[in-house]
């Protein structure tokens, strides 16, 4: 089956307007952009900061959605151990992670030379890059080299965390005598922990269980939307995360239940794979986490130009804004092209593990 064949066009709308939201809210967030547009219009500028950044509940439930397809489409877990897997997630996330903080780095050290702002981080130090290298920065309190690098380490923990249930709910179900549904049981267990405890604890943002429960949900809506499962298997998600929204209220939790439950009924009306039928959002969403990578540094240099223009207005800031937005969707189209596609990838970890074939090769003769 070819790529496009598998591509779901309304995974990829939600994926482009996430992005999309993410970058309004670092536009609202940083720098004297934000500051010049919010004194001419602090609703707009309030609503994007306050609210826009919870788009990153649909990439969580996406990717929990989309792990659940590709680990164990029918919910009996893994026959095999996951270190491979995991290896490649590592891969397929740092390569072009990495390629974004030196960019990062990059943009950082220009527009510190054109304005003096909070928002653009410290000199990065080496146990800071290799933290970042291993992503582990937020795990060891370094501070991130760009906005948005939390998240990076956090889907990376919680695909590790997703394929190890599902190994040790197949191992566990074949000593038990074949119960092909204790991976799923794993899986949606940690992901009630999540709800109802680990995410209402600040001091666990840095860790993967305090977002398990939107991943979660969205493998639990891929489960229940498989053909030839009843419809009410959906219900009983949205009565789980019912109960989550009754005991604690959270908006985010609210937006990452209504996003699982679209793909879950969308997928079984059989609309998932054909609507929309858009080709801009399609691309929008098909480089969507190239431009969630790149938009910061982009945001940055925007910052310091107009920083040093001397400019103020709320007319110049609002061109700037646009300038820039649009700007980091044509650095993170040129990214992907030349570093997160699977080709540009592949070529870059080719030429990344030369040297150590070259090695192994010659102590092997």
């Amino acid at each position: 089956m070819t790529p496009a064949a598998t591509r779901m066009p309304l995974i990829d709308a939600f994926k482009a307007i996430a992005s999309q939201l993410i970058v309004l809210h670092h536009l609202a967030a940083y720098g004297p952009l934000s500051t010049a547009l919010n004194q001419a219009a602090p609703g707009l500028v309030g609503w994007f900061y306050d609210y826009a950044r919870m788009a990153v509940q649909v990439f969580l439930v996406i990717a929990g959605f989309l792990a659940a397809r590709g680990l164990s489409a029918q919910g009996d877990g893994l026959a095999t151990p996951p270190w491979t897997l995991i290896w490649k997630r590592y891969v397929r996330l740092a390569i072009p992670f990495m390629a974004a903080m030196g960019l990062a780095i990059a943009g950082a050290a220009i527009a510190d030379h054109w304005m003096d702002d909070e928002s653009i981080p410290a000199r990065a130090s080496l146990a800071q890059l290799f933290a970042h290298l291993f992503l582990l920065h937020g795990i060891l309190d370094f501070a991130s080299l760009s906005a948005g690098a939390w998240y990076v380490a956090i889907d990376f923990q919680l695909f590790v965390l997703m394929a190890l249930l599902l190994w040790l709910g197949h191992a566990g179900g074949q000593l038990l005598g074949g119960l092909r549904w204790l991976a799923m049981l794993l899986v949606c267990a940690l992901g009630l922990a999540s709800l109802l405890w680990f995410n209402r604890l600040a001091e666990w943002d840095n860790w993967g269980p305090y977002f398990f429960g939107a991943y979660a949900i969205g493998a639990a809506a891929w489960w229940a939307s498989q053909h030839g499962r009843p419809a009410t298997w959906l219900g009983v998600v949205a009565a789980l995360g019912g109960l989550a929204l009754a005991i604690d209220f959270r908006l985010r939790i609210a937006l990452a239940l209504a996003v699982a439950l679209t793909l879950g009924f969308a997928r079984r009306a059989g609309v998932l794979e054909r609507w929309p039928d858009n080709a801009p959002l399609a691309y929008l969403g098909k480089i969507s986490f190239s431009v969630f990578l790149v938009h910061f540094p982009v945001l940055l240099l925007a910052n310091g130009l107009y920083a040093k223009s001397g400019l103020d207005s709320a007319s110049t800031a609002s061109a700037g804004m646009l300038l820039a937005w649009a700007a980091s969707i044509g650095v993170a189209a040129l990214f992907y092209r030349f570093v997160e596609c699977p080709a540009a990838s592949r070529r870059i970890s080719t030429a990344l593990a030369w040297p150590f074939n070259k090695v192994i090769g010659r102590n092997a003769g």
